[in-house]
């Protein structure tokens, strides 16, 4: 290895602090220049070399800033369609005014005199890539050793800035290969194997609705869900109670991330759907005595429910992958929801922006897709319709041209529904003279998987909760005589409701 070249540069992606950091305990960074030249120099003297190692590397993964240059050089010609070799690459990088830089003519020539073949460029470039990445390591070791000395640095702040940072190496430097039919093939009928022992026809996450889940056989893994609806129409309501069955009924872990109403508010509307006590009761503290008893006899099953709620308010997209991967890792989490899409910022950490609005919200719907690939979970997002749906004259169901600032939301989605109440309108009936009060559509407007149907649901105002259409609900009548509370005084009903106050108090929520 010549020792003036390995010694003289140091990568320019990494930090002054981290060099000086280097060089007082006496070490030089991972590198491995005899590699970094027989890689390039397989490049020159194969036209096809380039296609086998593209995906996993980047011109920083190269130590030395010359071999950087012509990497970089390579790629441009690889983009632009132009051959690869000694002679066009020495063109393109004198018409950059980079070939003295990187040492002339006499450099790329040699790097040709390095390798007889391609054969094990790849073996060679995983190397080299190793390299780099302990590289990248040591520059966030030293940032976050440099702030941990810091008084004024908060704590927390700096954990989750060194979680993020480790994401961005593992997502940028670890790819997913490809896979033969065989595996995959094997892969897919062990699936069918687990799948043919449920006798309920359901593989994916329970929605706790029938008729949707007899269309949809649950919220199926890695599929990216849109849920879309005008203000009013009951999204949240919905969706809270989709993750409230899944949760409650069949102890499925489920997150949800609430960008818009706290978790308190949240909590609130799980309450009262789950006790069937009027939500502006709930809201104001005015209570009944029987209704403080049904609280307290059902509050027990949310407080065991494995749901996990968020209300960072303005989530960023790096932020929400980084706690829905701890989420994943400390609880298993089998689903994830987002309310709403809208509020999320498209900010991935380098602190550019992500150019317009649309471009923005493009680049969080594509993130989501991923990430419920990633984590091999569903994820539902709650997204808001233009204000179209309200101007157009007659028919008010929403269409898929609706969604709002962005056609890549359509394109990313696996399923699109829309949510729909024709009460809200002022319609009482439908084309048929059946009457529409107290039921909201859930419209099927996109699905990969299967047909595109409406389900028609009961909606339940006053509980603020979604329900099958021909299911049956606690009428809101005074408690049970057999209850034990029942027959509490009023001193006694004070107690009763400080107790609940403390079952509130330690929940997981």
């Amino acid at each position: 290895m010549n020792k003036t070249n390995s010694t003289s540069r140091y990568n320019s992606s990494l930090k002054p602090n981290g060099n000086a950091s280097n060089i007082e305990m006496g070490k030089l960074p991972p590198q491995a220049i005899e590699l970094e030249e027989a890689v390039l120099g397989a490049l020159l003297i194969e036209r096809d070399a380039l296609t086998s190692v593209i995906d996993i590397l980047r011109p920083t993964s190269f130590y030395k800033d010359a071999n950087q240059r012509i990497y970089s050089a390579i790629l441009a010609l690889f983009t632009d369609s132009e051959p690869i070799d000694m002679l066009t690459v020495s063109a393109k990088l004198k018409s950059t005014g980079e070939l003295e830089l990187v040492g002339g003519k006499s450099y790329i020539m040699d790097l040709t005199s390095k390798v007889n073949s391609s054969a094990n460029i790849e073996f060679h470039t995983r190397l080299i890539t190793q390299a780099a990445i302990k590289r990248q390591l040591i520059q966030i070791s030293s940032e976050i050793l440099q702030e941990s000395f810091e008084d004024t640095t908060d704590v927390f702040q700096l954990l989750d800035k060194t979680e993020q940072l480790l994401f961005k190496i593992t997502e940028s430097s670890i790819k997913k290969s490809y896979a033969n039919m065989g595996t995959i093939i094997r892969q897919s009928l062990t699936e069918l194997d687990l799948k043919k022992n449920n006798t309920g026809g359901m593989t994916g996450v329970p929605s706790g609705f029938t008729a949707l889940d007899r269309l949809t056989s649950g919220w199926q893994k890695t599929e990216l869900t849109i849920l879309a609806a005008r203000p009013g129409m009951g999204k949240t309501a919905f969706v809270v109670s989709s993750l409230r069955n899944a949760a409650v009924d069949f102890n499925i872990p489920v997150a949800i991330f609430s960008l818009e109403m706290s978790s308190v508010q949240l909590v609130n509307r799980l309450i009262s759907a789950e006790a069937e006590i009027d939500s502006d009761k709930i809201r104001r503290g005015k209570m009944d005595p029987d209704e403080w008893d049904r609280l307290h006899l059902k509050i027990q099953r949310l407080h065991n429910a494995p749901i996990y709620i968020d209300d960072t308010a303005a989530l960023s997209i790096l932020e929400l992958r980084a706690k829905c991967r701890r989420l994943k890792a400390q609880h298993d989490i089998q689903l994830i929801v987002i309310d709403y899409l809208q509020l999320m910022t498209g900010d991935t950490g380098s602190g550019k922006g992500a150019g317009n609005r649309e471009q923005e919200i493009a680049m969080i719907s594509r993130s989501l897709k991923n990430l419920a690939k990633e984590l091999d979970v569903p994820v539902i997002a709650l997204s808001q319709l233009s204000r179209a749906v309200e101007t157009r004259g007659g028919e008010k169901r929403p269409m898929l041209s609706d969604l709002r600032e962005s056609g890549s939301i359509e394109q990313d989605a696996d399923m699109v529904m829309f949510l729909y109440r024709p009460e809200y309108y002022g319609i009482s009936e439908d084309e048929s003279g059946n009457s529409v009060l107290g039921t909201g559509e859930v419209i099927v407007a996109k699905n990969r998987a299967g047909s595109l149907e409406t389900v028609r649901l009961k909606f339940i105002g006053k509980y603020t909760k979604f329900a099958d259409l021909d299911s049956g609900f606690t009428s809101n009548t005074r408690a049970d005589p057999m209850n034990p509370y029942n027959s509490k005084t009023e001193q006694e009903q004070g107690f009763i409701r400080n107790d609940v106050f403390k079952k509130i108090e330690s929940s997981p929520f």
